[in-house]
């Protein structure tokens, strides 16, 4: 009785969100705690609400221990909410590094390597390029966190390298099988010029969100972010703390299902493709494009995210799918006649 007594709430702020899945890691690595019983993160606030005995501790002590555990997942705690560094200066850097990813870009596009401008042939090229730029965002930075609770798990009983293997192996297997059963169900639909305006026009929207978003700067624009349903990513989350044989390939294909805008695009575009081969392996190019930088994570617990230069890459990814949100949202205007195209390529 006298403990369940010493049972206080306690609301901090959290440095460091994101996305949505940054949610469920800060809850995720918060609940493995013993003497914590509730967990609730916001990231509307950029708090989390926490419910448990912490003995005689003080609330900077409380940040402080709890700190050193989300840290390396990017996070810190404060009692107070600190102000926002915006970091201008980063866009020195920033934009002349992504200007010349465009050029770069523009140059695949010409000899047919790569396609953006027109979305109904994006090619798997492009697809492997989306999947590099998403390596490099916020939304991997979680994956990558997720791979690392994974790694501490398996760490424990002196498993380092069998479980990173089967991990991108499930990724990479679920990446294919899913995104064909997405074109597969695709072919069931028809898409009229009106859908297939609606269709390039809201992944245009969808990927102009997740660009401001990696800015940093404008912090509102966080809450319109896609969010795959909760207690589905939830689930991700919750398998990487098993301790089993086959926990790194369920995670592994549980990353298919992770709030990450990047993922979601390449998924609603992957439906208009209509076809299982197709889908399947734009999503496998785009899984295959993310897989140096979350290999270089697993195996070398380095993160991008923890990175002093990580302003800049998340500014320069921002930049880059701004751009690429413009294309797509004017090729959706050329789609239905309203504008005549732009490029010719």
């Amino acid at each position: 009785m006298e403990k369940e007594n010493k049972i206080r709430k306690y609301v901090f702020h959290v440095n460091g969100m994101h996305c949505n899945s940054c949610v469920l890691l800060t809850e995720s690595e918060l609940k493995e705690l013993p003497n914590i019983t509730k967990v609730k993160s916001s990231f509307k606030n950029t708090s989390v609400e926490i419910e448990g005995d912490f003995g005689d501790k003080t609330e900077r002590e409380i940040v402080e221990d709890l700190t050193k555990l989300l840290q390396p997942h990017g996070y810190t705690l404060s009692i107070e909410k600190e102000i926002e560094n915006k970091n201008w200066s980063d866009f020195k850097t920033a934009i002349p590094v992504a200007l010349l990813f465009i050029i770069l870009f523009i140059l695949l596009q010409k000899i047919g390597l790569v396609n953006l401008i027109n979305t109904s042939k994006i090619t798997y090229g492009t697809s492997f390029i989306v999947g590099i730029i998403a390596s490099l965002s916020t939304c991997m930075a979680v994956v990558g966190g997720l791979v690392l609770s994974m790694s501490a798990t398996f760490a424990e009983v002196g498993d380092k390298v069998k479980p990173q293997i089967l991990f991108h192996v499930g990724r990479l297997a679920s990446f294919f099988i899913l995104g064909g059963v997405i074109g597969a169900l695709g072919s069931v639909f028809t898409l009229s010029i009106k859908a297939t305006f609606g269709l390039g026009l809201f992944i245009g929207i969808v990927m102009l969100i997740m660009g401001v978003n990696l800015l940093d700067i404008f912090h509102s624009t966080k809450k319109l972010q896609l969010s795959m349903p909760r207690f589905i990513s939830k689930r991700a989350f919750s398998i990487s703390k098993l301790n089993h044989r086959v926990t790194p390939l369920l995670v592994g294909i549980a990353t298919f299902f992770l709030p990450c805008g990047f993922t979601q695009s390449m998924q609603i575009y992957t439906l208009g493709t209509g076809n299982f081969i197709s889908g399947a392996l734009t999503m496998f190019s785009f899984a295959l494009g993310t897989l140096p930088v979350l290999a270089l994570v697993s195996f070398s617990s380095f993160s991008i995210k923890d990175s002093k230069k990580s302003g800049i890459f998340f500014k320069t990814a921002g930049i880059i799918v701004i751009l690429f949100a413009i294309i797509n949202i004017l090729n959706s205007l050329v789609v239905i006649n309203l504008i005549k195209p732009l490029f010719n390529f």
